[in-house]
């Protein structure tokens, strides 16, 4: 997909030691994990945005009926979904947090995440698959060497450290406004991770636990196609932002 030009989100106020959190949850066919998913996001967290990425199974139906917001967004890609997740978010929003809706995240960990943000010592929280405890296979092998050549490459282009690109991440409103993301597919979440560099936002990991995809192989990652794909992307997306 193009990208195109970035949604109109609506300013954040200033962040405050609570800080009203809203979860992003993209999803695809999940009509089973994202019942899981919700169950066991913190009970912290003031509304939870799950956005419907053209299920053909019951997903926005069981996620509404767990408690959550349903934004249907059917132009396939994650980076849209997120976008999508972006502008309904309300306007009382302080941090908020990206999460998969595949089950392989620890939704119970986003305190982990959050803290950071509360105590004003980050305004990027990423959470690390690499630095925290992973099932066996969680993370394939394909996927380990995409995030050690791509964090390689934003160390020596961005000056910043990370030791991956994980999905499960938080970051205030205000950030994420200011970076002004606009990509729509597997380039999401490098381009959050450069763009923050460059804009000089203080960006940090913390450990997190991973589990194996409850319904097989990666929609992304699982395949040899899709592997190389979307290690082109972010590629090409940690290329085309260096000033």
């Amino acid at each position: 997909m193009a990208a195109g030009p970035p949604l109109s989100i609506p300013a954040s106020p200033t962040l405050v030691g609570s800080g009203r959190v809203v979860v992003i949850i993209p999803a695809l066919n999940e009509e089973d994990a994202i019942v899981r998913v919700l169950a066991d996001i913190p009970d912290f967290v003031h509304e939870v945005i799950v956005v419907d990425n053209g299920s053909e199974d019951a997903t926005p139906t069981r996620a509404a009926a767990a408690g959550a917001r349903v934004v249907l967004e059917p132009r396939r890609g994650y980076g849209q979904a997120c976008l999508a997740g972006m502008a309904a978010l309300p306007e009382d929003t302080d941090i908020v947090v990206f999460l998969d809706g595949d089950y392989s995240d620890h939704p119970e960990e986003m305190d982990d995440l959050v803290e950071p943000l509360r105590r004003d010592a980050a305004d990027l929280v990423i959470g690390s698959r690499v630095l925290g405890e992973r099932e066996p296979g969680a993370l394939l092998p394909q996927a380990r060497f995409g995030n050690a050549l791509a964090t390689f490459l934003i160390r020596q282009l961005y000056g910043v450290r990370y030791t991956d690109l994980g999905p499960f991440r938080a970051i205030r409103r205000d950030a994420l406004i200011r970076i002004g993301m606009v990509d729509r597919d597997f380039g999401w979440t490098v381009e959050m991770q450069v763009k923050a560099a460059r804009h000089g936002l203080r960006g940090i990991e913390v450990p997190v636990s991973y589990r194996r995809h409850h319904a097989g192989a990666s929609k992304v990652t699982g395949t040899l196609t899709g592997s190389f794909r979307a290690g082109w992307k972010i590629l090409l997306t940690i290329f085309r932002h260096i000033r």
